[in-house]
C-alpha cells in the first residue's frame, strides 16, 4: 500500500472536522469560525462560509446531498443548502460537539455538552434530550434506526430515532477512558451492526448493537482523535496524537501509515466510493491522499496465491476454481508459491505452509515452519527446502529455520526472479538484472551461471519446457527469444509487457501488451487476439492472465499455430499443437490433411479424437494392405479421395493403376450410372445385370418405385419387385406379377400371396395358393380371414385339415363370447380338453355371477361331456366319477336357482310348497361340503318362512334355530330375529290343517294337511321326516326318492333292475308286448260334509291285486342296506309300456328303469337330460320357454302338434312313454333360457 499526496492546503485555524458531499465533488472544512468549501479534484477553495460567531467544531452532510449542517462553540447549529446558503438555525444550551445525519430519514442529530437534539425538516421544533455527561461524538446505524452517543465519562448510550435510550454500554475505564470518536461499520455484508470506538485510554474497541463487545481491546499507544471507515467497511482510518493517519483492518489490525503530519490529526475522512483520504490537523493543514494498493501474489503452474483484505491469503486453483483462505491476522507483505510449498511474509516473521498430500487437487495447507525474524526484501521466492530473499543487488538463501546458507551479490539491480524447477534442495533460479544480464543460479551452488547478456534491462523472462530457449521482455517492451546453447537471437516481437512459454510445447510462447494477446509457434507469424492484463502463465490451451487484481484462466484454441504447421506439411508438429486444445473442426482438418499426405499415424490419432470410425476403418484397411506388401501410394490415395467425395480424382487414379473395376464399383455404389458405363467391360452380362440391379436400387431409394419395379423385373429380381409393389399397395401390379410368374417361382409367389392378405385381397391370395397347390396355406388363409364357409367346404373335401379349421373356429367363437358354440366346435374338432375347459370356465363364471340356472345347465353339459370321454377304457373310471359329480351339482344349482330368486327378488312365481320342497331337497343333499355359491343361510331362511306359512312349526323352529349359528347378512338380520321370536308363539308341533293358498288366490274347498307335506316312500309306503339325515332316501328301505325337476315333489316312481342275463333290448321288447291290464278296484271314496267335499284313500282294500311288480315291492324290502328291486322276464312281460320310464344312457352306463305306481298321474321325462316332471308342469314350462327347463333341448313343432291331437296323452311328450328316445344330449338353441317368468 502507498499513499500519494494529491494536494495540500494550510489555513491559520485548527481543522476540527471535515465532510464530503455525497457525490465527492466538494469538501466542507470546519476552520475557526468559518466553513471552507474546496474542490476535491485539485484543492481549489470554492468559497468560505460565515455564519457562526465562534469556533466551528463539527460539520456533516446529508446522504441525499441537498443540505449539510455545522455546529459551533456559539451553541448554534446552522443548516446549509447544497448551494451554500444558510436556511435554518437553532441553538442548544452549550457548545455543539458533534452533528450527524440519519442515512435513511435525513434526521439531524446535534449534540452539545449537556444534551442532544433530533431535528427533521418536517418538525417545527427540535426534540432535545438530556445527557448524563458531556457528549463528544455520535453516529447513526446503517438502517437509521439507532443513534450511538459517546461521552466523556466513558459511557456509550444507544438511542432509537425517537431519542429513547435502548442500550447503555459502561466500559471498564470509566472517566479515565473518555470516548472521543465512534463510527458504525457501513458494510452491508456484516450480519450484525458493529460500532468502532476510540477512547483516550488509548484503546480501540468494537461493540455490537446489543452492547456485547466483539473481540478484545486493541492498544493504540496514542490518543485517537478521529475514527472512520474506509473502502465500504473493509478498513478503518484512525488519527490522533501520533501526528499521522493509520490504516487498520476492520478487526483492528494495523496495516500502515497513510501520511505523517507536523501536528495532531483531529479529523480524517474517506472520499465517497474512492481510494482518496483527506486529513485535517491542528496546525491547519489539509492533506488529500490517493491510496494505491499493490498486488501481492505468487503463481506456480495452475496455483495462484494472492493477498485479500491485506491480512488474508487466498490460494486459487485456476483449473478447478477451488479456493482456500488462510487468515494471518497481520499485514501480508510478500507471497511465494512453489509446488506444495507456500511462503507468506508478515511484518515480523515468515510462515512456511505445505500441502497435506501430494494430490494435485488437494487444497488443504498446514503450517510447516515459522521464521521469527523481520526481513526487508524486494522479492521473495520459496523452494522445497529454502526461501530466497532479493534485496536490491543481493540474493540470500535461507533454510526454513531462518539460517542463512548462501548469498549471491549481483552486478546490478535484480528485476526478475523465478524458480525453474529441479531436484529438492537443488532447485534452479532464473534471474534477470537491470543491466541486461540473465543468470541461472542453483540454490546449492555459490556460483551463478550467465546465460546471456543483452543491452537492455530485463523486465520479464521465462525459459522453455526443454530448457533450450529463453524469452525476455526488456524495458523497451520488446520480446526477444534466444537459443540458450548458441546465444543466438531467434526472433523478436514488439509491444510486449510479459511473456510465458507453453509448459507442454517447446516451440510455443505467448506474450501480452498493448491490449493484445500474442501467440507464436516456432518461426511462424504471430497470432493475435484482444486481451486485457498481463500474461503470467501458459499451460496447454490455458493462458493465465492477471488483470487489475483478478487472475483468470483464458481458454485459447491453438488453431492458428496448428494451421501454420499444416501449411508446411509438418503433421507431427501440428498434431502436437492440436493436443494443446483446438476445436473439433480443427481436429478434422488436421486428420484430412494428414490422410491426404499419407501420414497415416497422425491421421489415425486425429480421427480417433473426433471419433470418426469410417475413416479409422479406411486407415486400418490401408495399414493391413501395406502389411500384405501393397506399396502403390496412388491406389491408397484413390481410396482416400473416394472417401472424401473426390470421386473423379479417385477414378483417374484407379484407372492409372489399372483398376477400372474399382472405379466401376465406386460409381455404381454412388448411383452415378452414366459414369459407371464408361468403365464397363466388353458387354459382360453379369456386370450388366449387376449395374441394372444397382440402378433399380437407386431408383427405389430416390422414391421412383415404378421405374425400380420395371428395372428389377428386367433384371430378374422378382422378389424386390414384389416387395416394392406390396409395400406401396399396388394390387394390380401384384396381380400382373403373380399371373406372369411360373409356379416354380415359389418364393416370389408366396410373397405375393402374403401381400394380398395384407392388402385385404384374399381372393387373389387364394388364387395364388391354388396356383402353388398349397392347400394348407389356403386353409390358413380362410381361417385368418374368417371365411368359415369356404374353410368348412375345403375341410369336407380334405378331412386331414379338420383340426386346422375347427380349432381356430372354436377359438374365434370363444373370443366373440359365443362360448357354447365354441365348446361344440372344440368337441367336433376332437379337442375334448379344450371343450371341457371352456365349459368349466363358463360354469365358474355363472356361479360367480349368481346365474345358477346357467350353472346347472353347464354342469349338465360337463357331465355329458365326461360321459362321452368315458367311452375310452383308459379314462372310464375317472370320467364316470366326474359324470356323477357333475350330475349332482347340476341338480343342486337347478334347485338353488329358485331359492336365490326368492331371497334376492321382491316377488316369486314359485308356490310355497315348491320352495318348501326345494329347501328340503337342498338341505338333505348338502350333508357334506357346500358347493360354491349355494348359501345355507338363504336355504334355511326360505325353509323357515315356508314352513311357518305351511304350518310346519316344528321344522320352522328348527330352521330358525340353525340360522342362529350362522353368519347372517345384514338384510336378513331383522327378519330372522323377528321370525325367531314369532315362531316361539306357535306350538312346538306341526298344524294338522292349513288352508292352501295358490298363485290364483284362496281355495276354500281344498285343504292341505300336514300329512301331505311329509314325503312318502312309494316302495314301502313309509312317511319320512321332513329333514332326513340320510339324505334324499327312504329311512326304512333306503330307496332313493325320484323328484320332479320343477316342483321337487316325490314322484310315484320306483326304480328297478334287471335280472342277470337280461339285456336292455330284451327288457324293452318284453315291456312292449303290452300284456292285458286287469281292472283295478277304486280305492278312492268321496265324502260330502257341509259345504266341502273330500277324497279319501281306503287303505283297507288290497292294492296289489295280481300285479307281480307290486309283489316284488312287498317281499324284497327291509334291512339297513338298500336292496334294489330286481325283476325277471315274467314281471317285465306283465308291465305296460305306459307305466315304465326308461333312461337310455349311452355306454358305458346301463339303462335305468322306473315303474309308475300311479299310472293315471302322468309323468313326463325329457329324452335328453332324463329329468322327470309332472306332465302338467312340463307342459307349462315348455310353453313358456320352448325348451326343456333343465337341459334346454328345444321341442320341435311336430311333437307339440302330436300332443295337441291326442288329449289322452296328458302332454306326455316323446320320452314320457316307452317310445324310443335318444341317449345323448342335443344342443339347445342359443336363445333358449330358463328364466322362470
Amino acid at each position: 500500500m502507498r499513499a500519494v499526496l494529491t494536494w495540500r492546503d494550510k489555513v491559520e485555524q485548527c481543522i476540527y472536522d471535515l465532510a464530503f458531499k455525497p457525490d465527492g465533488t466538494q469538501l466542507i472544512v470546519a476552520a475557526g469560525n468559518r466553513l471552507l468549501v474546496y474542490e476535491t479534484s485539485d484543492g481549489t477553495l470554492i468559497q468560505p462560509l460565515k455564519g457562526h460567531k465562534d469556533t466551528v467544531y463539527c460539520v456533516a452532510y446529508a446522504k441525499d446531498g441537498k443540505r449539510f449542517a455545522s455546529g459551533s462553540a456559539d451553541k448554534s447549529v446552522i443548516i446549509w443548502t447544497s448551494k451554500l446558503e444558510g436556511i435554518l438555525k437553532y441553538s442548544h444550551n452549550d457548545s455543539i460537539q458533534c452533528v450527524s445525519y440519519n442515512p435513511i430519514t435525513h434526521q439531524l442529530a446535534s449534540c452539545s455538552s449537556s444534551d442532544f437534539g433530533l431535528w427533521s425538516p418536517e418538525q417545527k421544533s427540535v426534540n432535545k434530550h438530556k445527557a448524563s455527561s458531556k457528549v463528544t461524538c455520535c453516529s447513526w446505524t446503517n438502517d437509521g434506526q439507532y443513534l450511538a452517543v459517546g461521552m466523556m465519562n466513558g459511557v456509550i448510550s444507544i438511542h432509537n430515532k425517537n431519542g429513547e435510550e435502548k442500550v447503555k454500554i459502561e466500559r471498564p475505564g470509566g472517566s479515565l477512558s473518555p470516548i472521543w470518536s465512534i463510527c458504525w461499520n457501513p458494510s452491508r455484508e456484516e450480519h450484525n451492526d458493529i460500532l468502532a470506538v476510540a477512547d483516550w485510554g488509548q484503546k480501540l474497541s468494537f461493540y455490537q448493537l446489543s452492547g456485547k463487545q466483539v473481540g478484545k481491546d486493541r492498544l493504540l499507544n496514542f490518543d485517537p482523535c478521529c475514527i472512520s471507515y474506509f473502502s465500504k467497511g473493509e478498513y478503518i482510518l484512525l488519527g490522533g496524537s501520533d501526528r499521522q493517519v493509520s490504516l487498520f483492518t476492520k478487526d483492528g489490525v494495523r496495516l500502515g501509515t497513510i501520511g505523517e503530519q507536523n501536528s495532531w490529526v483531529w479529523t480524517c475522512r474517506e472520499k465517497p466510493d474512492s481510494n482518496y483520504v483527506v486529513t485535517g490537523c491542528q496546525d491547519g493543514t489539509i492533506a488529500f491522499y490517493h491510496l494505491i494498493f499493490s498486488t501481492v501474489h505468487g503463481l506456480y503452474k495452475d496455483r495462484y496465491a494472492y493477498r485479500d483484505s491485506m491480512t488474508d491469503v487466498i490460494v486459487q486453483h485456476l483449473i478447478t476454481e477451488q479456493k482456500v483462505r488462510i487468515k494471518c491476522k497481520e499485514l501480508v507483505k510478500k507471497i511465494a508459491i512453489y509446488k506444495n510449498r507456500l511462503a507468506i511474509q508478515l511484518p515480523e516473521k515468515i510462515l512456511i505452509y505445505e500441502l497435506y498430500s501430494d494430490d494435485l487437487s488437494d487444497m488443504r495447507y498446514r503450517l510447516k515452519e515459522k521464521i521469527l525474524k523481520k526481513f526487508e526484501c524486494n522479492l521473495l521466492v520459496v523452494c522445497t527446502n529454502h526461501i530466497v530473499l532479493c534485496q536490491e543487488k543481493r540474493l540470500q538463501c535461507l533454510s526454513f529455520s531462518g539460517g542463512k546458507e548462501r548469498e549471491w551479490q549481483m552486478e546490478s539491480l535484480i528485476r526478475y526472479i523465478k524458480v525453474i524447477g529441479g531436484p529438492p534442495g537443488r532447485e534452479g533460479l532464473l534471474v534477470g538484472l537491470k543491466n541486461g544480464q540473465i543468470l541461472k543460479i542453483f540454490v546449492d551452488s555459490l556460483f551463478a551461471i550467465v546465460l546471456l547478456k543483452q543491452a537492455t534491462a530485463v523486465r520479464c523472462l521465462d525459459i522453455s519446457a526443454y530448457r533450450n530457449k529463453l524469452a525476455v521482455v526488456d524495458e523497451n517492451d520488446t520480446c526477444l527469444v534466444y537459443d540458450i546453447h548458441t546465444k543466438e537471437l531467434l526472433f523478436q516481437e514488439p509491444n510486449a509487457n510479459s511473456v510465458a512459454w507453453n509448459t507442454q510445447c517447446e516451440d510455443m510462447l505467448c506474450f501480452s501488451g498493448g491490449g493484445y494477446l500474442n501467440i507464436k509457434a516456432s518461426n511462424f507469424p504471430v497470432h493475435q487476439r484482444k486481451l486485457q492484463g498481463f500474461v503470467v502463465g501458459y499451460n496447454g490451451s490455458k493462458i493465465f492472465c492477471l488483470h487489475a487484481f483478478a487472475m483468470s484462466a483464458v481458454e485459447v484454441p491453438q488453431s492458428a499455430p496448428m494451421y501454420q504447421y499444416l501449411d508446411r506439411k509438418m503433421f507431427r508438429e501440428a498434431h502436437q499443437i492440436a493436443c494443446l486444445g483446438v476445436t473439433e473442426a480443427d481436429w478434422r482438418e488436421l486428420a484430412m490433411e494428414a490422410l491426404e499426405g499419407l501420414e497415416f499415424e497422425t491421421a489415425k490419432k486425429a480421427f480417433a479424437r473426433v471419433q470418426d470410425l469410417r475413416y479409422l476403418e479406411l486407415i486400418s484397411s490401408i495399414e493391413e494392405r501395406k502389411k500384405r506388401g501393397e506399396t502403390n501410394s496412388d491406389l491408397f490415395l484413390a481410396d482416400v479421395f473416394s472417401y472424401q467425395g473426390k470421386f473423379h480424382e479417385a477414378a483417374k487414379l484407379y484407372k492409372r493403376c489399372g483398376r477400372e473395376d474399382l472405379a466401376l464399383a465406386m460409381y455404381t455404389d454412388l448411383r452415378m450410372f452414366e459414369y459407371a458405363k464408361d468403365f464397363l467391360g466388353s458387354g459382360d452380362p453379369k456386370e450388366t445385370k449387376m449395374l441394372i440391379t444397382k440402378q433399380a436400387d437407386w431408383a427405389r431409394n430416390i422414391n421412383e418405385p415404378k421405374a425400380a419395379v420395371e428395372m428389377y423385373l428386367s433384371a430378374g429380381e422378382h422378389i424386390k419387385a414384389v416387395e416394392i409393389s406390396g409395400d406401396l399397395g399396388w394390387v394390380d401390379m401384384l396381380i400382373d406379377i403373380a399371373r406372369k410368374l411360373d409356379k416354380a417361382e415359389r418364393e416370389p409367389l408366396l410373397l405375393c400371396a402374403r401381400y394380398f392378405k395384407e392388402l385385404d385381397s384374399p381372393g387373389y391370395a387364394a388364387e395364388t395358393y391354388l396356383k402353388l397347390g398349397d392347400l394348407k396355406a389356403l386353409v390358413q388363409l380362410h381361417v385368418e380371414t374368417q371365411r368359415w364357409d369356404e374353410a368348412f367346404a375345403l375341410g369336407e373335401k380334405h378331412p386331414e385339415f379338420k383340426d386346422d379349421i375347427y380349432v381356430p373356429y372354436a377359438q374365434w367363437l370363444a373370443e366373440n363370447d359365443r362360448f357354447e358354440e365354441a365348446q361344440k366346435a372344440f368337441h367336433k374338432a376332437g379337442r375334448q380338453g379344450e371343450a371341457v375347459q371352456v365349459l368349466e370356465q363358463l360354469t365358474h363364471n355363472a356361479v360367480v355371477e349368481n346365474r345358477f340356472s346357467d350353472a346347472a345347465y353347464y354342469y349338465w353339459m360337463l357331465s355329458m361331456q365326461c360321459l362321452e370321454i368315458a367311452q375310452d377304457p383308459t379314462q372310464k373310471d375317472a370320467m364316470l366319477d366326474k359324470f356323477h359329480h357333475f350330475q349332482h351339482l347340476a341338480e343342486l344349482y337347478h334347485g338353488y336357482h329358485a331359492i336365490h330368486r326368492f331371497t334376492e327378488e321382491p316377488f316369486s312365481s314359485h308356490l310355497p310348497e315348491t320352495l318348501f320342497n326345494i329347501s328340503r331337497f337342498l338341505l338333505n343333499s348338502l350333508t357334506k361340503d357346500t358347493p360354491p355359491g349355494i348359501s345355507k343361510v338363504n336355504t334355511l331362511y326360505t325353509l323357515a318362512k315356508q314352513s311357518k306359512a305351511l304350518g310346519a312349526y316344528k321344522l320352522a323352529w328348527y330352521a330358525y334355530d340353525k340360522l342362529q349359528g350362522l353368519r347372517i347378512p345384514a338384510k336378513f338380520q331383522k327378519s330372522i330375529e323377528l321370525g325367531s321370536l314369532t315362531i316361539r308363539s306357535k306350538p312346538f308341533h306341526d298344524s294338522e290343517m292349513q288352508m292352501h293358498q295358490t298363485v290364483w288366490g284362496w281355495t276354500p274347498s281344498l285343504f292341505l294337511t300336514h300329512q301331505e307335506l311329509v314325503p312318502l316312500c312309494y316302495r314301502c309306503s313309509t312317511n319320512n321326516p321332513l329333514l332326513n339325515s340320510l339324505g334324499n332316501v327312504c329311512v326304512n328301505c333306503r330307496q332313493p326318492f325320484i323328484f320332479s325337476a320343477s316342483s321337487y315333489e316325490v314322484l310315484h316312481l320306483v326304480e328297478f333292475q334287471l335280472e342277470e342275463g337280461i339285456s336292455d333290448e330284451e327288457a324293452v321288447a318284453l315291456i312292449d308286448l303290452e300284456a292285458p291290464r286287469h281292472q283295478r278296484e277304486d280305492r278312492w271314496q268321496e265324502v260330502a260334509s257341509g259345504d266341502s267335499q273330500t277324497l279319501r284313500l281306503d287303505e283297507t282294500m288290497n292294492p296289489s291285486g295280481d300285479d307281480p311288480f307290486t309283489a316284488k315291492l312287498s317281499f324284497e324290502q327291509g334291512g339297513s342296506e338298500f336292496v334294489p328291486v330286481v325283476v325277471g322276464r315274467a314281471v317285465l312281460r306283465s308291465m305296460s309300456r305306459r307305466d315304465v320310464l326308461v333312461k337310455r344312457w349311452p355306454p358305458p352306463l346301463r339303462w335305468q328303469y322306473f315303474r309308475s305306481l300311479l299310472p293315471d298321474a302322468a309323468i313326463t321325462m325329457c329324452p335328453s337330460c332324463f329329468q322327470m316332471f309332472h306332465s302338467e308342469d312340463y307342459e307349462l314350462l315348455v310353453l313358456q320357454h320352448s325348451c326343456c327347463p333343465y337341459c334346454r333341448r328345444r321341442i320341435d313343432d311336430r311333437a307339440r302338434d302330436r300332443a295337441d291331437s291326442d288329449p289322452t296323452a296328458s302332454w306326455r311328450l316323446p320320452g314320457a312313454s316307452n317310445e324310443g328316445c335318444p341317449g345323448v344330449a342335443c344342443a339347445p338353441a342359443p336363445d333358449c333360457h330358463n328364466n322362470d317368468k
